[in-house]
């Protein structure tokens, strides 16, 4: 016994002194339990609405106020035009807007059955369901306190309207999403391990008395996966098409762009990733654990961005997915063009020459 306390007692000690161990064993739990905490929820809370009041009477504000107050929804705009609606949905991120008629609150004491407009962005149809649910139940709370002996039929009716996706198909939100987790998994993983093979396999002598220089090493290694990913970007895009019917509403020379764009941005990360690891497995672990986790969570592809804690909706700007799932968004089912989706295609182009340009400084020290 005393023999195997021995041991156990050295494989403690092993254990402390591998840093990358213990951020295993102890961080790693933290971090998910954390992750899966915070940006796992079914509520949605403060997402972006825009508000057009062409009453501007006691009904109206008393709504709006209790709209606001709910916590469920923050005000981007007033708009005093409906017309005005259409382009500001295409060019800001708002999810849903509510639409007074000016003669609402005659129409409300009159008894004629007053008419609230609410429209939602559909592109993500389990976001719009429940945003059109909260205000639906807000405005009915309203009116149940303004009469509460009254029953059925409804002085106040909700009309919902359902912008980009009328018949609310979830493939319009799984396919954009599942287009930006492959893109990005397999592109990264596939130039994760490329340096860090040369490195386990013992070739990297052969690149240190090559003529070419760090820059143009690194270009070579990623040019073979840039035609792989844009094969694997045009199996997916025919496949959304023609076999799930999500639609291009945008150029397709615009869409086909921008995801070369990405393809780029998931590689240089990827090349990064290569630089920072002596071994393949460590490459693919820390490509999967780095990019699966955040691009899934905190892209916006499934849980809204919005509801989660301030700390989350900052560390999501520098998820690369998050962008990309935007701009797809945009161009396929909005079928805006690139005045809407510039600064985030500035996002991407700027986080493509950031990993590039660190890639190329660790691989010329490596080489030192």
């Amino acid at each position: 016994m005393k023999q195997l306390f021995i041991f156990i007692q050295k494989e403690f000690y092993h254990i402390f002194r591998d840093t990358r161990t213990l951020l295993i064993l102890l961080g790693l739990p933290i971090v998910l339990v954390t992750l899966f905490g915070f940006a796992i929820t079914n509520e949605i809370n403060d997402a972006r609405i825009v508000i057009t009041d062409q009453a501007r009477d006691e009904i109206s504000r008393e709504i709006t106020e209790r709209l606001l107050s709910s916590g469920y929804f923050k005000l981007d705009k007033s708009l005093t035009n409906a017309d005005e609606l259409l382009p500001y949905f295409q060019r800001y991120p708002v999810k849903l807007a509510v639409v007074f008629p000016g003669d609402l609150q005659e129409q409300f004491y009159r008894g004629d059955g007053a008419q609230i407009q609410l429209i939602a962005d559909a592109t993500d149809p389990n976001t719009a369901t429940t945003l059109i649910s909260y205000a639906t139940a807000i405005i009915k709370n309203y009116e149940a306190e303004q009469f509460p002996d009254r029953q059925i039929p409804l002085l106040i009716n909700t009309e919902t309207r359902m912008l980009y996706n009328p018949e609310m198909k979830g493939v319009f939100l799984f396919v954009p999403g599942v287009m930006t987790v492959i893109l990005m998994l397999v592109s990264a993983m596939m130039t994760s391990i490329a340096i860090a093979k040369e490195k386990e396999l013992g070739t990297m002598e052969v690149l240190l008395v090559s003529p070419l220089k760090p820059p143009l090493l690194v270009l070579g290694k990623v040019i073979p996966y840039i035609f792989l990913s844009l094969v694997n970007t045009g199996v997916i895009l025919i496949l959304g098409t023609f076999v799930f019917g999500m639609p291009v509403k945008g150029e397709l020379w615009l869409l086909l762009a921008e995801c070369f764009l990405f393809v780029l941005t998931a590689l240089a990360l990827g090349i990064l990733i290569s630089t920072r690891t002596a071994s393949q497995q460590v490459a693919m672990m820390l490509s999967l654990m780095a990019l699966l986790l955040p691009t899934i969570l905190l892209s916006g592809f499934i849980f809204p961005i919005e509801s989660m804690p301030k700390a989350l909706q900052m560390l999501s700007n520098i998820i690369p997915a998050k962008w990309f799932i935007i701009i797809i968004k945009n161009i396929m089912l909005k079928g805006t063009g690139f005045g809407f989706i510039w600064k985030e295609t500035l996002v991407l182009l700027g986080m493509t020459f950031f990993f590039l340009a660190v890639s190329v400084k660790n691989f010329k020290i490596r080489l030192e």
